[in-house]
């Protein structure tokens, strides 16, 4: 019914954007740069002051930053603190520690390295919300005009998925991955093919050193300029400008990031095998490229063929990656820990009153998006037909992910944009007071289509869910605090309260939420699962000091409901066993901390 409503509005199809300079539309984005921020401060005060992430991974990744600062090698990406002594080496990149370290430093004489890391943790995000803002934006500004724009960057403050990911606080990966994204975006909208897809190439390439997950996204915009090359022979350098500088730019990423000391075949990090396999393919498009032009079928076959090359290079390199890489995750952990990470789960597994309002305005994007290219014509036809694909693809790739909505978004963003200055155009010059109605509600519930659905779930019967890390009752941060004052030593815990323990005290823990330590995960969920004599074998195995739990998190009552006679059960009933003696700590009941006591020796 919303839609109705611009059945018969034209959009203003754009001029050459050098003609209009003077709408100066980095300022526009600027201005509402500034204002995103700002309120972003305002909700993220408490939260800021008291110095608490939003997820573990972030605190995790200040304590990487910290020992970079201190010291640990650039190339060197274990995290010795977690399942000591041989430590943990983790999957993440240095590029996403370059910014933080950097601003710490530059900051820490003036501050203090405190007050420095909680100015970083501000900082990065916000500036990565600035280059997504300027990416948008100014691709907006090209397309439409600068009206646009600026509803398209207001439209990022809309879209839950951005917003989480760019909030200040939130120094993990993926706000620098949304960022390629929206460059990438932006670079497709250029003039010279060549450029234009070898800047797509890089930003996708920084996005996948960064982390894997956004290889499909790479494949969706590989594919939308496949389709390209297919429509229009001339645009087939494109493609090869972007396979080239995507497989050049994660040679040189990983050179610069890895070095040579580790060429091990990681299948969850950018890997010698992975850096083959676009090697080859990128080599196969410019060969293509190269010979006459080809009806469409055999095109799709030389590039099968290239495919099927490509990945025989990549089995033979490394065969235990041919499966994702949490197939071959133990199937303790799997079930325990990894099919209770949402995010990394499909939509029909989410709570569907935070996901489907997030569908929606995805849904409503693509919409708008087939109303302009509707309404497109010559170039900007094809271009928006691309638009309309990249966007399908990424919506049903968020359907399966639902991780990648964060992705999706950003891409929906320009749409969005127009589509609300069109709405907003309309509702100023209808004199029907049913009209303006019905386009206020539109627009309300485009940009917070929660709100109803929040209103309903009000009403509904009430269920009791277990607290999110980030929203315990224990208070985390400040707990964890105190657990510096205690003899240095190695904490048994579940894994979300890990990262803020290592970043708090310089304990060291067993696991923490990260996979490749997945046998000491095991060890942990099998302690925490077990009778209590079994839990103290697996326990003092591991060498650990102190038990450590909040109990109003979800994961101590997913361990504890997964046998009522082991070992968390007990201490979520306050029954410990014999051989933990508690440590009060003075703080809310729900942080509980025991030391072990000695193992009696044999007469």
């Amino acid at each position: 019914m919303f839609f109705v409503h611009l059945s018969s509005v034209r959009p203003e199809m754009p001029t050459d954007r050098r003609l209009r300079r003077f709408e100066k539309p980095n300022l526009r984005i600027a201005i509402v740069w500034a204002a995103l921020s700002v309120l972003f401060l305002i909700l993220g005060y408490q939260r800021i002051v008291a110095g608490e992430f939003p997820d573990p991974d972030d605190a995790l990744r200040l304590v990487q930053v910290r020992d970079l600062i201190a010291g640990q090698g650039w190339f060197d990406l274990h995290q010795y603190r977690i399942a000591p002594p041989d430590g943990t080496l983790m999957h993440w990149s240095r590029l996403v520690d370059i910014p933080l370290a950097a601003l710490i430093v530059l900051l820490s004489p003036i501050f203090g390295q405190a007050a420095a890391e909680v100015i970083a943790s501000v900082a990065v995000p916000l500036l990565t919300l600035g280059v997504v803002l300027l990416a948008i934006g100014r691709l907006a500004w090209r397309l439409f005009d600068i009206r646009v724009a600026t509803f398209a960057c207001l439209a990022c403050g809309l879209l839950g998925p951005l917003v989480f990911q760019l909030q200040p606080m939130r120094i993990d990966h993926h706000g620098w991955q949304i960022a390629s994204t929206a460059l990438a975006l932006w670079a497709l909208a250029g003039r010279n093919a060549v450029l234009g897809g070898a800047l797509a190439g890089l930003a996708l390439a920084a996005g996948a050193t960064i982390s894997l997950e956004i290889l499909p996204v790479a494949a969706a915009f590989g594919g939308v300029l496949l389709l390209r090359w297919i429509r229009d022979y001339h645009q087939r350098w494109w493609l090869v400008a972007f396979m080239q500088a995507f497989a050049l730019g994660q040679v040189g990423l990983f050179l610069l990031t890895r070095g040579v000391t580790d060429l091990a075949q990681h299948c969850d990090a950018l890997s010698p095998a992975h850096l083959g396999f676009f090697v080859v393919t990128a080599l196969a498009t410019g060969f293509i490229a190269v010979l006459p032009r080809l009806p469409a079928l055999v095109l799709l076959g030389f590039f099968s063929a290239a495919a099927l090359a490509a990945a025989g290079f990549f089995a033979v390199s490394s065969p235990d990656c041919l499966q994702t890489p949490f197939g071959a995750l133990d199937p303790v952990v799997y079930d325990f820990w990894y099919r209770n990470i949402a995010e990394g789960r499909p939509l029909w597994e989410q709570d569907l009153f935070a996901a489907l309002p997030v569908l929606f305005q995805l849904l409503v994007g693509l919409i708008a998006t087939l109303m302009i290219r509707a309404r497109s014509r010559d170039w900007l036809a094809g271009w928006w037909s691309d638009y309309a694909v990249l966007l399908i693809a990424m919506i049903a790739l968020s359907i399966f992910v639902w991780r990648s909505a964060a992705f999706t978004a950003v891409i929906a963003t320009v749409p969005l944009g127009w589509l609300i200055a069109q709405w907003l155009d309309r509702l100023r010059k209808t004199e029907s007071l049913r009209d303006k109605l019905v386009l206020a509600s539109g627009i309300f519930i485009v940009l917070l289509p929660s709100a109803p659905l929040r209103a309903v779930q009000s009403v509904l019967p009430r269920t009791e869910m277990p607290v999110p890390v980030r929203q315990s009752q224990c208070d985390v941060t400040t707990q964890t605090a105190k657990l510096a004052g205690l003899p240095k030593g190695v904490i048994f815990a579940p894994f979300d309260i890990g990262p803020a323990i290592l970043l708090e005290s310089r304990h060291a823990v067993v696991a923490t939420s990260h996979h490749r330590a997945q046998n000491a995960m095991r060890d942990v969920i099998l302690a925490f699962t077990a009778p209590s004599a079994e839990a103290r074998q697996i326990v003092t195995d591991h060498g650990a000091d102190y038990v450590v739990l909040c109990t109003d998190l979800a994961e101590p009552r997913i361990l504890a409901a997964a046998n009522s006679d082991g070992l968390m059960a007990q201490l979520m009933q306050g029954k410990p066993p014999e051989w933990l003696v508690p440590v009060d700590m003075d703080g809310p009941e729900s942080f509980r901390v025991w030391r072990l006591s000695p193992v009696p020796k044999p007469e």
